[in-house]
């Protein structure tokens, strides 16, 4: 070193290096509670957007139908409904039924496929929908409760756990 040329010495050094340290430390803890709440959040809504989808859905057709079967059909071999709603249009005769399957997925979880059958008024097959309802499906349950009908439904993403009652009058017996 020249003469009148200064070095840091080792106790500026380990003194930068601390805060340096904390200062890192610091932005790590920062970012980890961001991520987890991000992930927290991120579960909260889909469990919570999952159980509203499936309960609107079901609750509206449950209102429309004329016939109400709960549980599977053994006239239709290779899948398994959780429920069965049929309708008429009075006006033009054109006859609805809707499958609702429920349909194992991983981590013993299940997903709802709502299938819509249309026929004309003879009978003739005039359309055929399959649409995913919602996902993460705990558990659900569905029953007759004399004028209503009693909707449970469960669903989990992550951590969260979010489960909804529906009480759904049935308009075509009123």
């Amino acid at each position: 070193m020249r003469r009148g040329e200064r070095g840091f010495t080792i106790i500026e050094l380990t003194m930068m290096i601390a805060v340096v340290t904390i200062v890192t430390g610091a932005a790590s803890m920062g970012i980890f509670q961001i991520v987890e709440v991000t992930k927290h959040s991120s579960d909260q809504m889909t469990t919570m957007r999952q159980v509203q989808n499936a309960g609107y859905w079901i609750s509206h057709d449950t209102q429309m139908a004329q016939i109400i079967t709960v549980g599977d059909d053994p006239g239709t071999p290779g899948q398994e409904e959780f429920l069965t709603l049929n309708w008429a249009n009075w006006e033009s005769g054109e006859v609805h039924k809707i499958i609702y399957i429920l349909e194992d997925m991983a981590d013993a979880l299940s997903r709802f496929k709502r299938q819509h059958l249309t026929y004309d008024a003879e009978g003739v097959p005039t359309g055929n929908e399959m649409t995913l309802v919602a996902e993460n499906i705990d558990s659900a349950s569905f029953s007759d409760q004399g004028s209503t009908w009693k909707l449970t439904i469960q669903t989990r993403s992550g951590d969260e756990i979010e489960a909804r009652e529906y009480t759904i009058i049935n308009r075509a017996s009123m």
